[in-house]
């Protein structure tokens, strides 16, 4: 399945998603830039708050594989597609870099949200919260996402995404209460690939436009 564009598969998903939960307290957290424009059908939909959990991927060297994340608490979540035993010789091989690009990863975040951090924890208490993507591949940001709510008592939580690949979907079934996903592929070719439009507004514009929304939604 391709869609045109973002806003046209986030107005998919949020068909089913209306159905069982516009009149539930819900609110929709998108995890990338390119998720946002997803989520914020799925939000207007469900006359809902929409916000956004920063991640910072980190990239094995020389692999297009995700070790794991930085979220803006400055939590670190290793990619769960790895074994302990992979993570340890990844770690042991990498250790200097990985812990330079967490600091680095970290700094990022920091000077991008400036106070306080993008999500207030206090929207997302006792709702139902539905984590958006614009597509997964391996999940890493999902368990990145998990690690995030560990703290925070929630009602349940829905993972909505497009398109996801067989191996990001299994995580799903596994970690979410719920997932809704339009199509899932045996050969993921990259998010940008199923979009006929790409055209995603910077990284400082989305974040600048996620605490406009937020400050209004008070």
């Amino acid at each position: 399945m391709y869609f045109e564009s973002r806003a046209e598969a986030g107005a998919k998903l949020a068909m089913p998603l209306v159905d069982r939960y516009r009149y539930e307290n819900c609110a929709v957290v998108a995890l990338s830039d390119g998720a946002v424009l997803v989520g914020e059908q799925i939000a207007a939909a469900l006359h809902c708050v929409l916000t956004m959990l920063l991640i910072e991927d980190i990239q094995v060297p020389g692999e297009s594989l995700s070790f794991g994340g930085v979220s803006e608490s400055g939590g670190f979540t290793y990619n769960g597609m790895f074994s302990a035993g992979e993570i340890e010789e990844y770690t042991s091989e990498f250790h200097g870099y990985l812990d330079e690009q967490k600091r680095e990863a970290f700094q990022r975040l920091n000077r991008l949200l400036g106070e306080g951090g993008l999500i207030d924890k206090s929207m997302l208490l006792d709702r139902t919260v539905i984590f958006v993507a614009d597509g997964l591949d391996n999940g890493a940001s999902i368990d990145v996402a998990m690690d995030f709510m560990k703290p925070i008592r929630t009602e349940r939580i829905v993972v909505a995404t497009p398109v996801a690949s067989v191996l990001a979907v299994d995580k799903l079934h596994i970690t979410a209460d719920e997932i809704h996903v339009l199509d899932v592929k045996e050969n993921f070719m990259g998010t940008d690939h199923y979009y006929a439009d790409n055209a995603v507004p910077s990284h400082e514009d989305t974040v600048a436009k996620i605490n406009q929304i937020v400050l209004n939604w008070r």
